[in-house]
């Protein structure tokens, strides 16, 4: 793998330098020549049995999500009693793999697997289309948009994800892939199948986006909402 490759899919540390001032910015020895596929060196990591919360997804761009917002916004206002608790815009992400709590230690491995799981491939499109709500019985609970995927181009990336996570010890996801962008939990009943159902008839226009790389969040909760941040990045092949 080339040196720029490397540079690219290393592992983007926000903050660990104030957080532990026994962070030390020396890489992990390389990759044993056993893997088939090389990946890049991740940055030391202190060792802590503290846990963060992560999970790998893709980007969607800001258009996309203006449209979104939109769409969100006329839910809301159509449905004011509503008890919806919405998706702010810069925290929508197509997710592929959600893991939970992750000893900090063991989070460059999830950072290696990403790599190997996009090495070699090319960047694709996929389709934002649809509207729909989780259960399908009985009290709505989540508001989601769909993806079309067509050519199955993200259920393969997302197979191929869970075999690289597996070979560092994360267990596989049993559920099957259904990838949808969440825009609402619905917390309480009061409002939920009014809101649903007028979501579920309002049209989103459709929409195309690419996947140009795997991006790996940290997820923190706290009274103002989630604060999503990147911990590291996986550009495809042939991405500059």
């Amino acid at each position: 793998m080339k040196r720029g490759r490397e540079d690219r899919t290393m592992i983007h540390a926000f903050g660990w330098d104030r957080a532990f001032h026994c962070f030390s910015p020396s890489p992990l020895p390389p990759v044993s020549p056993s893997h088939r596929h090389p990946v890049s060196p991740s940055p030391r990591l202190p060792h802590s049995t503290s846990a963060w919360r992560i999970f790998c997804a893709i980007e969607i761009p800001q258009d996309i999500r203006s449209q979104l917002q939109d769409h969100i916004r006329r839910l809301d206002q159509a449905v004011p009693q509503n008890e919806a608790s919405w998706t702010r815009p810069e925290n929508i992400h197509l997710t592929l793999k959600f893991f939970g709590n992750v000893a900090q230690d063991k989070i460059p491995k999830v950072s290696q697997a990403m790599a190997r799981a996009v090495e070699g491939l090319a960047a694709f499109r996929f389709r934002l289309a649809g509207t729909g709500a989780f259960p399908k019985h009985g009290s709505p609970r989540v508001l989601w948009i769909g993806v079309e995927d067509s050519h199955e181009r993200l259920a393969a990336l997302q197979q191929r994800l869970e075999e690289q996570c597996e070979k560092e010890g994360f267990p596989k996801e049993t559920r099957p892939f259904h990838p949808h962008l969440t825009i609402a939990r619905l917390r309480k009943p009061q409002g939920a199948r009014e809101l649903a159902n007028l979501h579920q008839s309002t049209a989103f226009e459709g929409v195309e986006t690419s996947v140009l790389e795997l991006l790996l969040f940290r997820s923190e909760s706290s009274s103002a909402g989630s604060k999503y941040t990147v911990i590291s990045r996986h550009p495809f092949s042939n991405v500059p």
